[in-house]
């Protein structure tokens, strides 16, 4: 079942399902997988995703490949290893640029291929190079500038592009202040977000300044955090609009940390698909902002 390798512990059985720990092994399976048209999907550590209570009816290949070498102030490093490995191991080195990841529990592939960030800063930040196999199975290397990083978004998720393993550039900083602000990032979680119960992490995007209506901005000018740039948490309108602890089925708006729907009564993926549309509903309707899901849908 799915829902044993998702951190929302949501999803039905997939049709096959094979771990691979190298990125040779992830082409071959990738490979196999397109001269038999199988759908296939590339699964890390199961977060930011909710799966269909139905599963996926193709293959699901479950990135293990973790290959991590630091030269210096760069970082080469395979995309199915683990934020907290990957943030662990830097801190270590003494070299930053990578704490606002401490305590997302994704990889870095997935990092990557959704821009991740936290704290003001984002994953396009640290990104020199990402090795890439293409739609017509070529190996190919991707600088930062052709990854078109966005908001929460890049070319990955735009093109059929597998993101094997990348090359990071951090810097040398004194390594007890890095390990300090590590778990301060950690302690800062624990006390924000609902992580005793599970989840998909944030499950909206926050929301542009610039995407409010221009009669509401000054209302809202208080509130405005830069996130890069200047947005308004998502969380503060599910607030206003008293959706804390709206629930259906097992699913639930966290009453700790809004954005986060939690697995509090073993939901399934359609009493948080609902939940999730209303959330959307009530919200265009009391301030006129339509939210964008940050999460990804499988097998729906």
């Amino acid at each position: 079942m799915l829902r044993d390798y998702t951190t929302f512990k949501i999803g039905g059985r997939a049709r096959y399902f094979l771990k691979v720990k190298t990125s040779v092994s992830l082409i071959r399976a990738t490979s196999i997988a397109k001269k038999n048209k199988l759908p296939f999907f590339i699964l890390g550590k199961g977060s930011n995703l909710l799966v269909s209570d139905k599963g996926f009816k193709g293959l699901i290949i479950k990135i293990e490949n973790q290959n991590l070498e630091i030269k210096s102030n760069t970082v080469i490093c395979d995309a199915g290893t683990p934020l907290p490995l990957l943030v662990n191991k830097t801190a270590k080195a003494g070299l930053s640029g990578l704490e606002w990841a401490a305590g997302i529990p994704g990889t870095l592939g997935g990092a990557i291929r959704g821009n991740a960030g936290a704290f003001g800063s984002e994953t396009k930040n640290l990104i020199y190079e990402v090795r890439i196999l293409d739609e017509k199975d070529n190996l190919r290397k991707i600088s930062n500038k052709k990854c078109n990083f966005s908001y929460r978004s890049s070319v990955f998720k735009k093109k059929k592009w597998i993101i094997l393993s990348a090359i990071l550039r951090l810097k040398k900083k004194n390594k007890k202040n890095i390990q300090s602000l590590v778990r301060n990032y950690i302690k800062y979680r624990k006390e924000k977000q609902p992580l005793n119960y599970p989840s998909a992490g944030s499950v909206f995007k926050n929301v542009d300044f610039k995407e409010i209506p221009k009669n509401k901005r000054e209302s809202f000018s208080k509130i405005v955090k830069k996130d890069p740039f200047p947005i308004i948490p998502v969380a503060y309108f599910l607030s206003e609009a008293n959706l804390k602890g709206l629930r259906i089925g097992g699913a639930e708006v966290s009453k700790k940390h809004p954005n986060f729907i939690v697995n509090s009564k073993k939901a399934r993926a359609g009493d948080v698909k609902k939940l999730i549309s209303l959330i959307k509903k009530r919200i265009k309707k009391k301030f006129g902002i339509n939210l964008e899901e940050e999460i990804q849908y499988l097998g729906f």
